[in-house]
């Protein structure tokens, strides 16, 4: 079961990250997080950038909607995604609750 917490203003979602890989797609749950793919190298942010287009994407949400809170330098990340409610989260990642 993913780790999702419910704020005033969306979701805290815990991921994981795995860059350099062969394509951006999200992997599925791992130990009570997301584990996500992404072909961008962890150098400047462009990891991070990555994961955060390839959940924008998936979510149908803008970019700007979506934060690194914690993790910014780690393969765990805590994301807030703003506008989202956990159930839509879960549907739109096909995850069983």
């Amino acid at each position: 079961m993913l780790d999702i917490v419910t704020t005033n203003s969306g979701v805290i979602l815990s991921v994981r990250t795995q860059p350099g890989s062969s394509k951006n797609r999200i992997i599925g749950e791992y130990g009570g997080r997301l584990k996500l793919a992404v072909t961008a190298a962890p150098e400047k942010g462009k990891a991070n950038k990555a994961v955060i287009e390839l959940l924008a994407d998936t979510l149908h949400i803008n970019e700007s909607s979506i934060h690194i809170i914690s993790g910014e330098s780690s393969r765990d990340k805590k994301l807030m995604i703003e506008g989202l409610a956990p159930e839509d989260l879960k549907s739109l990642l096909n995850l069983r609750s």
